[in-house]
């Protein structure tokens, strides 16, 4: 193997397995260092092509930024995992909801990073521990799908033959033997209570939360204008769980500092730090006040400033950056389920 090929191979982890989950946890490998353009032209041909590897790397990387989304999310949580600690029954939780692209899934595993990082802190030895468990619901899921994803997470062997029972029996052991205290759930609207399987889930959800002495933290698009509010096992989530609106930012301070915070992170030889910043209302304009689509625009530019050797982010550069339905069509938004 050569080092080029070291640099760009590495195994495919995903949240939703216990060892992708650990992984994310770590820290990130550091970044390289940013060469001038005198230093990198004098490097030999192989080393440049080893350094621009490290550098699209480190763009390909979704960085995370402390939005007050994520800040909000992280408070709420970490109160109801203390609130919760000596709870017998009807522990309480929590719902991010929102549109697409507005840092859910980014707000519940920073929080379960969070609570994982504290875990291990205050249980050095505790290696057989598992504070965190990561979920998604799959679409159409039923009620053995939802359980089956939970033992998935654990590395249980799910049997063709095994039902319900025993496959929510496992889970429910190794959660308890291993102190599992926060779960997340995320993509919950793909749950409908106007089915037969999606308030199978819902119940089985429900039944988990009950069984393991853990904080559940949901995340889905528009939740509280759902079928999952509503009824009588609506009116049993509702009655249970915070909810923490995400939504696109406005054009204001905090928008300038996310922006100026992800050109900050930029490793582009010719780029001049604070023109990115002064693009920051063109930029959200373009992507609607989504973090998702920012992150996905800046970050895709640099990617191409290094792949044409501009070295810059230029605003032709980020027009050049295809950006989602939702961003490039705002008007999607206004008939959305989170109206």
């Amino acid at each position: 193997m050569t080092l080029l090929d070291a640099v760009t191979e590495g195994p495919t982890r995903h949240l939703t397995t216990l060892d992708g989950w650990r992984h994310f946890v770590a820290d990130p490998p550091p970044p390289p260092i940013l060469l001038t353009a005198a230093e990198y032209a004098a490097l030999p041909e192989l080393d440049q092509a080893i350094y621009n590897e490290g550098r699209l790397d480190h763009h390909a990387r979704l960085l995370v930024v402390a939005t007050s989304t994520v800040r909000h999310t992280v408070t709420c949580g970490r109160r109801l995992v203390v609130l919760n600690r000596h709870a017998i029954s009807a522990r309480r939780g929590l719902i991010v909801s929102g549109p697409a692209g507005t840092g859910k899934t980014i707000a519940i595993t920073q929080l379960g990073r969070a609570h994982e990082l504290l875990d291990r802190a205050r249980h050095p030895n505790g290696h057989d521990r598992i504070p965190v468990l990561y979920v998604t619901v799959p679409p159409a899921a039923t009620a053995r799908m939802i359980a089956a994803e939970f033992a998935r997470f654990l590395g249980l062997p799910v049997k063709s033959r095994a039902n319900i029972t025993d496959i929510i029996e496992a889970v429910v052991g190794v959660c308890t033997d291993t102190r599992t205290g926060l779960v997340l759930v995320d993509e919950l609207h793909n749950i409908s209570l106007t089915t037969r399987h999606g308030a199978e889930v819902a119940d089985t959800l429900k039944y988990f939360s009950e069984r393991i002495p853990a904080t559940f933290v949901y995340a889905g698009i528009g939740i509280e204008r759902s079928t999952l509010l509503s009824g009588t096992r609506g009116a049993q989530i509702a009655g249970r769980f915070t909810l923490v609106p995400s939504h696109p930012f406005p054009y204001n301070s905090e928008w300038k500092g996310l922006v100026a915070t992800l050109e900050d992170t930029l490793l582009l030889l010719r780029h001049r730090p604070g023109s990115l910043a002064k693009l920051d209302r063109y930029l959200h304009d373009r992507t609607g006040g989504m973090i998702g689509a920012l992150s996905h625009q800046i970050r895709g530019a640099a990617i191409d400033a290094i792949l044409s050797g501009t070295e810059k982010i230029t605003k032709d550069g980020l027009q050049a950056v295809p950006l989602d339905v939702a961003a490039e069509s705002p008007e999607l938004l206004a008939s959305g389920p989170w109206e």
